[in-house]
């Protein structure tokens, strides 16, 4: 895929497809970090960590903080 540089008001700009962004996992007005090395431009998207609600949300808002939890199968030595 290539994209052209084009005047943007004062700045210059690229215009990325939706597909792009989605394949990317970029929504719309993301910020990203930018960096340029030996002619290169990468942008990524800023490590952030979750909020207590988001990561209650992955789990379908049951945090379950009391009562017991399945660790799997002893690693070592420890006693069950």
């Amino acid at each position: 895929m290539q994209a052209q540089v084009r005047e943007w008001g004062n700045s210059q700009g690229i215009r990325l497809s939706k597909e792009v962004l989605k394949s990317a996992g970029i929504a719309l007005n993301e910020v990203l970090d930018i960096t340029v090395s030996n002619g290169v431009i990468t942008l990524t998207k800023p490590f952030r960590h979750k909020t207590l609600e988001e990561r209650a949300a992955e789990f379908g808002g049951k945090l379950m903080l009391d009562g017991e939890y399945d660790w799997g199968e002893p690693m070592g030595r420890e006693v069950w």
